[in-house]
């Protein structure tokens, strides 16, 4: 499981997701059904995610099911942005159609 924030044209999102790449042609796919056609991806630890988001983060990967392989963790970005700082995420992945 990997957890990543992705930066897309309204704002942040958090999402965990099965896919091994956050440029994999499926997961591109399962974004673009969403409306998240172009993005910048950052993944994080899925130690600090854990941390940051205890109860909730275990809610949330109870209810994914094998066939689910993307979920939105958080879509509030001034949320994101105050438990996760620069020094904490990777380097961007880029991805345009």
């Amino acid at each position: 499981m990997k957890a990543c924030i992705i930066f897309t044209g309204t704002g942040p999102l958090l999402i965990l997701t099965s896919f091994d790449s956050l440029t994999d042609p499926a997961f591109v796919e399962k974004l673009a059904t969403k409306g998240v056609k172009k993005y910048i991806a950052y993944e994080l630890s899925m130690e600090k995610v854990e941390k940051e988001y205890g109860e909730h983060l275990k809610i949330i990967l109870n209810d994914l099911y094998q066939t689910d392989d993307l979920r939105v963790l958080d879509y509030n970005g001034h949320h994101i942005f105050k438990k996760f700082s620069f020094s904490e995420i990777g380097s961007p992945i880029y991805y345009e159609p």
